[in-house]
């Protein structure tokens, strides 16, 4: 009876220890981890991208818009979501002048630049790429038209302005599309 109590309990325990975040769910299986935190394929974008420390600077900029709930809609989208690095690229004063009201246009313009409405993983980006001899011409929610190429395994978008965002983590999943991280902020043409 003892060894019954004992093996229940280790079993108890053990099942406990399971769903505390001892194992990792199938949604949390099939995602990278992005800016430290788990992105989970049930979610949309925003309710994974405000987890991401990579990704303040972006979720910041995305509430300034007022592109919150347009980026929770059904979608689908493909974000190529530039991090903090990205951001800080970019000339002194440049983000904290678009972050502020009387920008509010110019910075939705800026974001819109970033989205396609279509769910597009890094194959079908790359098949798209094959299909036009090396260079796929990619158009964003805001008008923008940007050069998609890749090199091994690494895809490449080049703004209007000719600024270049590699894909530094692709095809994280999300429920109303994916998100693919960029290391550059792409910008209207000027």
């Amino acid at each position: 009876m003892k060894l019954l109590s004992l093996v229940s309990a280790a079993t108890i325990m053990t099942l406990a220890g399971c769903s505390a975040g001892g194992m990792k769910s199938a949604d949390e299986k099939t995602n990278p981890m992005v800016g430290g935190a788990p992105m989970y394929a049930s979610k949309n974008i925003i309710e994974n991208a405000v987890n991401s420390k990579d990704h303040t600077t972006l979720v910041a900029a995305v509430k300034a818009a007022g592109l919150v709930e347009t980026l929770q809609g059904p979608g689908p989208f493909t974000v190529f979501a530039p991090t903090n690095a990205a951001f800080d690229k970019l000339p002194e004063g440049a983000v904290s002048t678009l972050l502020k009201p009387e920008n509010k246009a110019a910075l939705a313009k800026v974001l819109a630049c970033h989205v396609v409405k279509a769910d597009a993983l890094s194959g079908a980006i790359k098949t798209m790429i094959d299909d036009d001899k090396g260079k796929h011409p990619v158009p964003t929610v805001g008008g923008c038209t940007l050069m998609a190429t890749y090199m091994g395994d690494k895809i490449m978008l080049e703004d209007e302005n000719g600024r270049v965002a590699h894909v530094t983590i692709a095809d994280v999943k999300q429920s109303n599309g994916v998100i693919h991280v960029v290391d550059a902020v792409l910008l209207p043409k000027q």
